[in-house]
């Protein structure tokens, strides 16, 4: 998977790639030729006092080291604009992936994976890009290069380095053998902390609301423990990895002077011969380590590259028709066609045998008790969800047939817990449509009894919202969400329990105000409130996912034992009645 992705997201900057390798070649080749030019700087110069030799081969070295520098920054330029554009890539087409799943992938990963996937994961790649263009091209070119250069200047000495590269190499190898199932569990870990932090944050009214912060601080801390201990594992291989480099280089250091001292005194070698075959020998090992280091961020990175290829290789359950269709009269009829949905892996549908229309001017509430599926057939209107088998039609048209911009401007939804993002109060209003007036922002809020405390803040439309609009209350929320669906003036609204964060008063002139903006729209609710959905046009009562019974509040009360359940335990026995006594 790793050279997969890695294959596909180096494509578009080839280029830069060979640009990274011609530069890196001439790097190394000029890093390589200047211990030879400094042992003949000691043999021809220095030993036999020759000044201008001296001066001569020095200005080359200079030479040749400014060359070195130049093609080093060069190719460290190529790789940096090359590595970061991979890991923006990466990034835009794990969003991209994750901005087309349905509720069902997004559960299937869950948030503070998909976070880490689209963050730390691809921050992985993207550092073992830039070090592997930076290090893997320079190092076997770096060993090859150094024993060549290291045979010719002493055969007798090669030996040394035939002993030196392969104990390096095997130390280390059993090193970075451990480390791919640690660096595994590590990411593991790292979503699990991230879960942790994202809930206690999201949920910190309600840990402060029953005094659990001693509770949480204990989950946050066994999550931090378990990290901290899977990254002192990692830790100390590393510790014990720079010993290991540190020994093999001194040894094989001691090794040259020690042999090749005594090969000098016996007048087979000159002592710039072998100060520039230690060089070399140092050089060789150099490029051993860096490859090794290299192979060490390696098992990380393929854990990564798993992670994010699991997002870019799943494929959303919804997809967008190839050739979208268009309604011919858009009024918002929208009818179910003996709907069933079940989500992965459960043993029972959620929905079985949905069957009703609903049509403009008319209102269709949705009642029943608590997991008994109504969420789940709200979702199907704006496609959140699709059905197992059945359809649902909107102007005569499958669902799955409408381009999903059309079907957004067709549908407006409140959802049963109002998000609004960070910006301001306009611009999340204007989520609904983008190119709405202020006047029409102003009407919708009118309308969803939002103007008043929108006025009363300093800069009106332009007053700042937090993420999750987290600075206002919950029913302030809720009336914002209901404004941004009137701005959008869709054929169809869907209210999921949208007004339960409202008090009797203010829900009663929201309902008020509605009916004349709503009166050519269909309007399809979710109500936990009878008294709020007694003058519906029809009534559905869901139990275990099934529709038990249809019909008015009069024709329900008469006829269904559940709802007349659902009716007395909320209402006075004259409400009941229809106030009959």
């Amino acid at each position: 998977m790793l050279l997969s992705l890695l294959r596909t997201f180096t494509r578009p900057y080839v280029p830069w790639v060979v640009g990274v390798l011609v530069f890196q070649l001439a790097a190394t080749i000029a890093t390589l030729y200047l211990p030879s030019l400094n042992a003949r700087i000691i043999d021809n110069g220095v030993a036999r006092g020759d000044t201008d030799y001296i001066w001569c081969a020095g200005a080359v070295m200079l030479a040749v080291a400014f060359a070195q520098v130049i093609a080093a920054v060069v190719a460290v330029w190529c790789g940096a604009r090359t590595a970061i554009g991979v890991g923006r890539d990466l990034r835009r087409d794990v969003y991209r992936r994750v901005g087309q799943f349905s509720a069902r992938e997004v559960g299937k990963f869950g948030a503070p994976s998909l976070i880490t996937r689209t963050t730390n994961d691809v921050q992985q790649i993207q550092m073992l890009t830039l070090m592997g263009l930076n290090f893997m091209v320079m190092a076997p070119i770096m060993c090859v290069g150094g024993i060549v250069m290291a045979l010719r200047e002493d055969p007798g000495l090669s030996w040394l380095v035939w002993v030196s590269i392969p104990v390096m190499g095997v130390l280390l190898g059993l090193v970075v053998s451990r480390l791919m199932p640690w660096f595994r569990i590590m990411q593991e870990r790292i979503d699990g902390i991230n879960g942790v932090l994202r809930e206690q944050i999201t949920g910190i009214r309600v840990i402060r609301a029953f005094v659990k912060e001693p509770f949480e601080t204990a989950r946050f801390r066994s999550a931090n423990q378990d990290l901290t201990d899977i990254s002192l594992r990692i830790g100390a291989l590393f510790v014990l990895m720079f010993p290991v480099i540190n020994m093999v280089m001194h040894l094989a250091t001691a090794a040259v002077l020690w042999f090749g001292g005594h090969r000098v005194d016996q007048g087979q070698i000159q002592v710039g011969a072998l100060t520039a075959f230690l060089q070399y020998m140092l050089q060789i090992l150099m490029a051993v380590m860096l490859a090794t280091f290299m192979f060490m961020m390696v098992p990380r990175a393929v854990v990564c590259a798993e992670r994010i290829g699991e997002v870019l290789d799943t494929r959303p359950t919804m997809h967008p028709p190839q050739r979208p269709a268009v309604a011919p009269h858009p009024v918002g009829h929208v009818r179910f066609e003996d709907v069933t949905f079940q989500y992965p892996g459960a043993e029972n549908p959620v929905l079985s045998g949905i069957d009703f229309a609903a049509g403009p001017g008319r209102t269709v509430a949705v009642v029943g008790a608590t997991g008994s599926g109504k969420s789940t057939l709200i979702s199907l209107i704006p496609r959140l969800l699709d059905p197992v088998t059945g359809r649902v039609l909107l102007d005569g048209v499958d669902l799955r047939d409408y381009a999903p911009d059309d079907l957004a401007g067709r549908v407006g939804l409140v959802p049963q817990r109002p998000f609004l993002f960070s910006g301001t109060v306009a611009s999340n209003l204007r989520f609904g449509r983008a190119d709405a007036t202020d006047d029409e922002l102003w009407e919708a809020l009118r309308v969803a009894q939002a103007d008043d405390f929108v006025r009363e803040m300093p800069e009106g439309l332009d007053a700042p919202v937090s993420q999750g609009g987290t600075n206002v209350s919950g029913g302030q929320r809720q009336r914002l969400s209901i404004a941004r669906a009137l701005v959008a003036r869709p054929r169809v609204y869907v209210f999921d329990d949208s007004f339960s964060a409202l008090d009797v008063a203010t829900d009663a002139r929201l309902r008020a105000a509605l009916r004349p903006v709503t009166r050519h729209a269909t309007v399809i609710t979710v109500a936990q409130r009878v008294s709020t959905i007694t003058d519906a046009d029809l009534i559905l009562v869901l139990e275990h996912g099934r529709i038990i019974a249809r019909g008015t509040h009069e024709e329900l009360v008469a006829a269904s034992d559940t709802y007349r359940e659902i009716v007395t335990s909320q209402l006075s026995a004259e409400q009941t009645t229809g106030g009959e006594r």
